[in-house]
């Protein structure tokens, strides 16, 4: 798919979520937030929901957890225009408060037809409830800067997850903050580990965990070239 084929599904999609109605969350929403960024990169960044900046504006990140997101990419030489963010709910819960779980269910085919369209080769996950839906079964405090097979259901069918905490919870604690930072650096090698997965050809040294493996950390794969870490596109 080429980047204006690519383009004209995501604005599609993002003028059905727009019009969406199929959960209470529309009821209070000023702006629905479908996501926004290249739509050819490898990455895409996936956060829980839009808080009161981002339905005022109908973007995604944008208040002071959107700022330091822009930091952390910042400190691998990325822009937040290199990659593509979204969330798991595309209208904000009332008071900030955690999704439930018929909305998420009510969004889950949007961001798996986002998922499809894009195609990318790593799912940065932002909080615990995003990290849920691609890592079922633990714990963000065990999980954050470690990867883990996509299940193929969730529209990124080739993909690796990389969990971190949400940028929220990071402004809240210190030690969030610095583990936030820490786990960014392993973010280009995450990448270079999920391209080598889905083309074994790349190396010989790389084969798929089994589906059962659990979260790998990213630190055991091979370090990427400063040329590599800062290549989002292949």
């Amino acid at each position: 798919m080429t980047a204006p084929e690519r383009r004209a599904a995501l604005d599609a999609l993002a003028a059905e979520v727009r019009a969406c109605t199929a959960c209470r969350l529309h009821a209070g929403r000023t702006n629905a937030v479908p996501g926004e960024g290249d739509p050819m990169t490898e990455v895409v960044f996936v956060g829980e929901g839009p808080g009161v900046n981002e339905d005022r504006l109908g973007r995604p990140f944008v208040g002071r957890a959107g700022d330091l997101l822009v930091r952390l990419l910042a400190s691998i030489g990325w822009q937040r225009g290199d990659v593509f963010i979204t969330n798991i709910v595309k209208c904000r819960p009332p008071d900030n408060r955690d999704p439930e779980p018929d909305e998420v269910a009510a969004c889950a085919p949007y961001l798996r037809r986002q998922l499809q369209v894009l195609d990318p080769a790593l799912v940065v996950t932002l909080g615990r409830h995003s990290m849920s839906r691609f890592m079922p079964g633990t714990t963000i405090s065990r999980a954050h800067g470690t990867t883990a097979p996509v299940d193929p259901a969730t529209g990124a069918a080739t993909a690796r997850v990389f969990a971190m905490y949400h940028p929220a919870a990071a402004l809240r604690a210190a030690a969030i903050e610095t583990a936030s930072f820490a786990d960014t650096t392993l973010i280009p090698a995450a990448l270079m580990e999920a391209r080598r997965l889905r083309d074994p050809s790349t190396t010989a040294t790389f084969a798929p965990a089994p589906p059962d493996a659990g979260p790998t950390p990213v630190d055991a794969a091979p370090q990427p070239s400063e040329t590599d870490q800062l290549t989002l596109f292949t």
